[in-house]
């Protein structure tokens, strides 16, 4: 959006909320949890690929379900692996918006990650194209790979698709603040030195 964060208020818009970078759980709990179009379909997702990873691990475990559950410890362990992968994916879809300085912060301690698009604000479109898009191709990438690898390997595979598509919470969250506030038009940026990220409204 060719828009500047000072010349929001200019255009009518008003701060509706702010989010600290640091402390964001709070503020995804509250809108994971709200019935929103995106809500319905992380849930429904997560039981898809719950099924998906159990259903294998039953089969394959009936052979063997010590070498079973070890693949569905690897897939836990593979979706850690993608964190980078799956921020680098949102910072890419930034610059595919309009973004031009991207960056990465991250709170160790309660293990969440983020891209940052400083300065830089997104409508609703762009930012539901930001939100979405690790989520679509690491999903489809996993999918692919489900069909190509051998036997029990499918465990691993699926498990790394059920514990990735949990870990998207963050994503879903946001873009269930902003199904929220449908009736409105919302706009969103990042302030990296504040570590903040703010929401306005008209």
């Amino acid at each position: 959006m060719k828009l500047q964060p000072e010349a929001l208020a200019q255009e009518g818009f008003v701060l509706m909320d702010e989010l600290e970078h640091q402390d964001l759980m709070p503020f995804i709990q509250q809108y994971i949890k709200r019935k929103t179009q995106a809500t319905i379909l992380y849930y429904a997702v997560n039981i898809l690929m719950m099924g998906l990873a159990v259903g294998l691990l039953i089969r394959f475990g009936k052979t063997g379900f010590a070498d079973a559950f070890a693949h569905f410890a690897y897939g836990i362990g593979l979706s850690f692996l993608l964190i980078p992968l799956h921020e680098y994916i949102h910072a890419l879809a930034y610059k595919y918006v309009g973004a031009v300085h991207t960056s990465y912060d991250a709170n160790l301690r309660k293990l969440y990650f983020m891209a940052i698009a400083d300065q830089f604000v997104a409508n609703r479109k762009e930012f539901r194209i930001v939100a979405l898009a690790p989520f679509l191709v690491i999903t489809a990438i996993l999918t692919m790979l489900l069909f190509l690898v051998p036997g029990v390997w499918m465990v691993t595979v699926a498990s790394a698709m059920l514990t990735h598509t949990s870990m998207c919470s963050g994503d879903f969250g946001l873009l269930s603040y902003f199904d929220v506030h449908r009736d409105k038009e919302m706009v969103t940026y990042d302030d990296k030195a504040a570590g903040r990220s703010y929401f306005y409204a008209k």
